[in-house]
C-alpha cells in the first residue's frame, strides 16, 4: 500500500479549516463548562444535604453517560417535541454549532466540577485557619484564598480533561459539522482513502495535543512553584 500524499497536501484547506472549528468548539465548551463548574465545585464541597446532593446527582448523570448519547439527546431528541420548536429556543437548539457547543460545556462542567471539588478538599487546613485569624469573611476566604489556591492546585488534573474534551469534540463531525473528524470523513468519502485522511486527522489531534500540555507545563511551572519541594 502507498500512502498518497498529494490527497493530503490537497485537502490541507479543509483540515485546517476544521482546526478552526475545533478550537472553536473547545475554547467556547472550556469557557462555559468552567463557569459552571465552578459554582458546582462549591456545592459539591458543602457539608448540607440540600446544597451537595443537586451537585452531586448531576456529575453523576453526566458522567455516567456516553457523551455521544448527551449530544445525540441534545441536538436530535428535543426536536421531537412541539413545544421545543415552537419556542423561542428553537433557533439555537435547531443550530449544530450550538448544540455541540451545548453538550460539550455540559459534559466538561461535570467532570470539572469534581476536579475542583477534589482540589478544594486537598488545601491545607492552615490556610483556611490563617485566612480565618485574619478576620475574613466566608466570602472572602473562597475569593481571596480557596479558589485560588484549589484552581492552581487544579491545573494537572484539569489538563488531562481539557486534551479529553479536544478528543472529544470529535464527536461533532456526527452532527454534520466539519470539525477535523469531519474533513477527514469528507475526503474518505470523496477519495475512497480513509488511511490517508484519517492518519492526517489523527496528526493535527496530536500536534494540538502536543502545544496544550506544553502551555499547561508552563503554566504548572508558575502557578504552582510553591508547592515544589525544596532543595536542601
Amino acid at each position: 500500500m502507498i500512502f498518497d500524499y498529494n490527497v493530503v497536501f490537497d485537502s490541507l484547506p479543509l483540515y485546517f479549516s476544521g482546526v478552526l472549528v475545533t478550537l472553536k468548539l473547545l475554547l467556547i465548551a472550556l469557557t462555559f463548562g468552567l463557569l459552571l463548574a465552578v459554582p458546582l465545585g462549591l456545592m459539591r464541597v458543602s457539608r448540607q444535604p440540600l446544597v451537595n446532593a443537586p451537585a452531586w446527582l448531576y456529575t453523576y448523570v453526566i458522567r455516567g453517560t456516553p457523551m455521544l448519547v448527551q449530544l445525540y439527546l441534545i441536538y436530535y431528541g428535543l426536536a421531537q417535541f412541539e413545544a421545543v420548536r415552537a419556542s423561542v429556543l428553537w433557533p439555537y437548539l435547531s443550530n449544530a454549532t450550538f448544540c455541540a457547543c451545548l453538550a460539550f460545556a455540559i459534559n466538561t462542567s461535570a467532570y470539572s466540577a469534581e476536579i475542583l471539588a477534589g482540589s478544594l478538599k486537598t488545601i491545607p487546613p492552615g490556610e483556611i485557619e490563617a485566612a480565618k485569624a485574619m478576620g475574613m469573611s466566608r466570602v472572602k476566604l473562597y475569593r481571596r484564598i480557596l479558589l485560588p489556591s484549589a484552581l492552581r492546585r487544579a491545573l494537572p488534573q484539569y489538563s488531562n480533561e481539557v486534551i479529553m474534551m479536544l478528543h472529544t469534540t470529535s464527536l461533532a463531525s456526527v452532527v454534520t459539522l466539519i470539525d477535523i473528524t469531519g474533513a477527514a470523513k469528507t475526503i474518505s468519502s470523496q477519495y475512497y482513502m480513509p488511511f490517508e485522511a484519517y492518519i492526517t486527522a489523527g496528526l493535527f489531534y496530536l500536534g494540538l495535543t502536543f502545544i496544550l500540555v506544553r502551555l499547561f507545563k508552563s503554566a504548572e511551572r508558575r502557578w504552582l512553584a510553591y508547592l515544589a519541594p525544596r532543595k536542601a
